[in-house]
């Protein structure tokens, strides 16, 4: 998830969900008769509207869908529909909004059609960016929207106390903004940018800044991160050319990572381009001095070859012109030399090294982010720990842990699995429209949380926020779009074994012998803030077996029954059980989960209860516990993982009975696994459904989008 492009970097395409059915249109006559609907009458760019065709019996009618016309400009399109009837708006506009009008023709009487229009508008090419920022009252920070519109539009600003724009605060309560103003080219997507600078005083509730594309009510907020810690973050330092030795932790990649496309005229010219985080500084036995990242950021996912050119900042941050054309602005500061191959059943790490140029590299090795504040409060550089890095055991899994990366800078969460089986899948292109190699990674390390990374974070060092000490090295991640997510990351002495034997020298990072504290900055709840709606059959059905529960769970410690909602499966119901202990509660009753919530007897007896059980940031599982349940993911992630929606398949803690071991699974967010137990093997079972991990696309990424260098009607040529 990590080698991120210009036009998908942090690409998260916003759809609406458009209430009502759509619309119905009748045509033909006697036995040609037939009417087509739509799922929504309106969508944003690059969404999709379902079609359908239906016979007067009810039958889908047999039909060609066809784009009869649309105002978009003919350079952009207007969006496509297949066989099926699925439509996928254009990818960017050339007004505020335009109508594509959508035709369907009988099969057997070609006189016989109907058609209705959709009205598409643009969406955010990307989050806002920063897409995350710490400030101290008084501080400001430049924040920039870029919407998919062609030489138009804008992106109207506001302050607010929650994501979906709640009510804002009395006025400067919560900062100002200043200096609006877009750009605007016929070639690129309109950028919009403003000046926000918080508030003198700590406000009482979160900050963010909303933006929303013209007067629609698609939108993005940027979370702003007061404290009164004396920390200023900003992910730009991460992404700009670093004058002198680099440090790590900024933006890099292979100079040759770049999609090249073909005009009508048939002139080739680079339209996409990619790139990662250069995360820390490793040496080998003979004190030679090499950059480390992934594989996907390094080597281009297998595609590249020793000796390429490694450049600073990445493609990404330099308007995708590698070195070799007029007008480059990156800097090469180290050559490919050892990469881990991904298309191996051998290999388990996302791994590469690039040797160092004399000079060009901080040979402290340190980190951006990892000191403490310096002039105006922003975090300094520092080293990590040198060695090998820190082994994880169930002592140290409730660790915080740091990265530092590209795109969303200092970041800070909480191991939430170990022994994780994941499948990633690789592309040999930035656009992700050529597949690769879908690898299975195993033993890999879950970091909870939807902020901890994004896109451009891949190849940053996870370190122990307490010493500095690395634990893993990230590369993937993925997110549901409502603030849950999950990063993932290769243990380090995995990286640095397989890396060492590729290059036949023992690896170590360079460093300091000293351990040091890293200021950490979280932007995810400590506790879920969304959870979906359980059905009210299901609701009933709960209470029904809460009363079940309350004659057969009795004894020392429990305190009384209810109806509830899952934590390890958001969106079913479970049977509260109070208890005013840790107690051993039965994993189902009657075949439904149980939810455990320690309280006390008075808060039972006047409805006061916790609503859901205390969760503690990190996993918190005895040696013995984490042993078992290692062993039951060992025995059933292979068979699990044959079912096409689930992906993943790792040991972590439950959330209805926290301290209790559970098995986690991940679960495409856009299929339905065969079966969904509550309990497998002895364990809880904890579901989340996610999008699939991307290499390049980032994490809240739901389609592609056009290039942002140009958007004529483009062909990509072979790599």
């Amino acid at each position: 998830m990590a080698r991120v492009t210009l036009t998908r970097l942090l690409s998260a395409l916003l759809t609406v969900a458009v209430a009502g059915c759509g619309s119905m249109n009748f045509a033909g006559t006697g036995n040609n008769t037939f009417a087509i609907s739509a799922s929504a009458t309106s969508t944003s760019t690059n969404g999709e509207v379902t079609l359908h065709a239906v016979l007067p019996s009810g039958e889908m009618a047999p039909v060609k869908w066809t784009i009869a016309s649309g105002t978009n400009a003919a350079s952009l399109g207007q969006g496509h529909v297949d066989a099926t009837g699925l439509y996928t708006a254009p990818g960017s506009l050339s007004a505020d909004s335009i109508e594509v009008r959508v035709e369907a023709t009988l099969e057997s009487d070609p006189a016989s059609t109907a058609s209705l229009t959709i009205t598409v508008h643009p969406g955010f090419v990307q989050p806002l960016l920063p897409q995350n920022v710490a400030l101290t009252p008084g501080a400001s920070a430049e924040v920039t929207g870029q919407i998919a519109e062609v030489d138009a539009g804008t992106v109207k600003w506001s302050l607010a106390v929650s994501p979906t724009g709640a009510p804002t605060a009395p006025a400067g309560a919560l900062g100002t903004l200043s200096n609006a103003g877009c750009q605007r080219n016929a070639d690129h997507y309109t950028t919009c940018g403003i000046l926000y600078t918080a508030p003198g005083v700590m406000p009482a509730q979160d900050v963010y800044v909303i933006a929303r594309v013209n007067d629609s009510r698609i939108s993005t907020p940027l979370h702003v991160l007061l404290n009164n810690r004396g920390i200023v973050s900003d992910p730009v330092t991460h992404q700009a050319i670093q004058s002198g030795p680099a440090a790590l932790g900024t933006s890099g990649g292979n100079d040759g990572d770049y999609d090249t496309y073909q005009n009508k005229s048939g002139d080739s010219f680079v339209a996409d381009c990619c790139g990662g985080t250069l995360g820390a500084l490793v040496e080998d036995d003979q004190r030679n001095a090499y950059i480390l990242s992934n594989n996907h950021v390094l080597a281009e996912s297998d595609q590249a070859q020793a000796g390429d050119a490694i450049d600073q900042p990445g493609l990404i941050d330099g308007a995708c012109t590698p070195l070799n054309r007029p007008g480059s602005t990156l800097r090469p500061i180290a050559t490919l030399k050892y990469f881990v191959p991904l298309a191996s059943q051998q290999t388990n790490v996302d791994a590469a090294l690039a040797a160092a140029a004399p000079g060009a590299v901080n040979a402290s090795g340190s980190i951006l982010g990892l000191g403490p504040p310096g002039h105006d409060d922003a975090l300094t550089a520092a080293p990590p720990m040198a060695g090998r890095g820190e082994t994880l055991m169930a002592a140290n899994l409730g660790m915080e842990v740091a990265k530092s990366g590209r795109t969303t800078g200092l970041t800070c969460s909480s191991i939430d699995a170990v022994a994780l089986r994941v499948k990633v899948d690789y592309y040999k292109d930035c656009a992700e429209t050529q597949p690769y190699y879908t690898k299975t990674f195993t033993n890999q390390i879950g970091i909870g949380g939807a902020h901890f990374t994004d896109s451009g974070d891949s190849g940053a060092l996870v370190l122990d926020a307490s010493n500095a000490e690395a634990v893993g090295l990230y590369y993937a991640g993925g997110t549901d779009g409502d603030g849950n997510g999950l990063s993932v990351a290769n243990p380090i002495g995995d990286a640095l074994d397989e890396l060492g034997a590729q290059a036949g020298s023992r690896m170590s990072i360079v460093g300091t012998n000293t351990p040091h504290s890293i200021a950490c900055l979280r932007y995810d709840p400590a506790v879920p803030t969304h959870l979906p709606r359980v059905a009210a059959s299901a609701m009933t059905e709960a209470q029904t077996t809460a009363e079940v529960a309350s004659q057969v769970l009795r004894g020392p410690g429990i305190l009384g029954t209810a109806a509830g909602r899952s934590l390890d499966d958001p969106g079913e119901p479970a049977v509260v059980v109070y208890t005013d202990h840790p107690a051993s509660v039965p994993q189902t009753v009657e075949g439904m989960r149980t939810q455990v919530i320690v309280t006390d007897a008075a808060s039972v007896a006047h409805g006061t209860a916790p609503s859901m059980p205390a969760l503690e940031p990190g996993l918190h599982l005895s040696a013995a516990a984490l042993t078992s349940a290692t062993a039951v993911q060992r025995s059933l992630a292979p068979q699990l993982m044959t079912d096409p929606a689930i992906f993943g398949v790792g040991v972590t803690e439950s959330r209805d009975n926290p301290g209790e071991a559970a098995l986690l699974v991940l679960v495409d967010i856009n299929r339905s696994p065969r079966s969904m137990p509550a309990t497998m093997g002895g364990l809880r079972v904890r579901y989340m459904r996610l999008h699939r991990f991307h290499t390049t696309l980032s994490r809240f990424s739901e389609g592609t989008h056009p290039s942002a260098c140009s958007l004529e009607g483009l062909q990509p040529v072979n790599r």
